[in-house]
């Protein structure tokens, strides 16, 4: 059995909520994992959005995401939950999909119920496959696993097209049929939280949204608050992913400033010092290696 997935189940299982950045390349997860945090989430949109230059539309294809996942989960120690979409395919290509992501070294996966190609969560248009083949899939992703304690994660998208019981009595089913977690997601109230987490039989992920005001999405609420809602975790997917942009659109704003006037401007305040990036990236555990080797 893995250390890391033995690790990651006791945390769900842990009374106190847990807290869930998402990642998405080694910049993220390495400050992820130097902040304190005790696990992470691999983020779908995140990866295809840095990696492929592309919305969360179903562009990212299975190779592509594993790849990417593969090499954030060597550079940490932290377990990490990959973002596996609809399992690229039926319930025969889910059990190929878990299996590859964790040979990759992850400790768990989420698989959806959306039809492919799937799109953001919080995106309009969804829709979502019939909740019998959802539940072949949770079973060929439980089969799948060799380290009992992997965490199959099992997530409906269906409150949105279909309403908040119909998400429910669907993850009621994916729990039966093996799924270690669930997720509701784009739940757009408290109350609707409060029973989804009363009403099922797993521990529940909540996923908490940064930034998203046109339209109506899962209000935002503190940790301390969806704990005694009953909530077992909250995810922050878009916490980093944006925070990035933002850094780097203020900086670029600033670099062209400058280039409008007539002199260099130091905007360190912008950036962290190379000393600080080296220090974050491994450099220190780098040195070592080379001192050792070194002839």
């Amino acid at each position: 059995m893995s250390e890391k997935s033995k690790r990651h189940r006791a945390l769900f299982e842990a009374p106190e909520i847990l807290v869930i950045p998402g990642v998405f390349d080694g910049y993220s997860v390495r400050l992820a994992e130097a902040s304190g945090f005790k696990s992470a989430a691999i983020s779908g949109a995140g990866v295809s959005e840095s990696h492929l230059g592309w919305a969360d539309r179903g562009v990212m294809s299975y190779k592509d995401n594993l790849e990417a996942c593969r090499a954030i989960t060597a550079c940490t120690d932290l377990p990490l939950t990959a973002d596996a979409d609809t399992g690229y395919g039926n319930a025969m290509s889910v059990f190929f999909t878990v299996r590859g992501f964790e040979d990759a070294g992850l400790s768990g996966v989420m698989i959806e119920d959306q039809v492919w190609p799937k799109r953001c969560g919080h995106m309009a248009g969804k829709a979502v496959i019939p909740a019998e083949e959802m539940v072949q899939k949770v079973k060929a992703a439980t089969d799948a696993r060799r380290d009992s304690d992997f965490i199959i994660r099992a997530r409906t998208d269906a409150a949105a097209p279909l309403g908040v019981q119909a998400a429910i009595d669907r993850l009621c089913a994916y729990a039966e049929a093996g799924a270690d977690v669930l997720f509701a997601d784009a739940l757009l109230s408290a109350e609707d939280i409060e029973l989804v987490a009363k009403s099922t039989p797993k521990p529940l992920l909540v996923n908490m949204g940064l930034g998203i005001r046109a339209r109506p999405t899962t209000p935002l609420i503190h940790p301390k608050k969806l704990q005694q809602m009953g909530v077992a975790a909250v995810s922050y997917p878009r916490m980093l992913t944006t925070a990035a942009l933002r850094g780097m659109m203020n900086a670029v704003d600033a670099f062209k400033d400058m280039l409008d006037g007539d002199q260099e401007v130091d905007r360190s305040d912008l950036q962290v010092s190379f000393d600080e990036l080296n220090e974050l990236m491994g450099m220190e555990a780098l040195d070592v290696m080379e001192s050792r080797y070194t002839v």
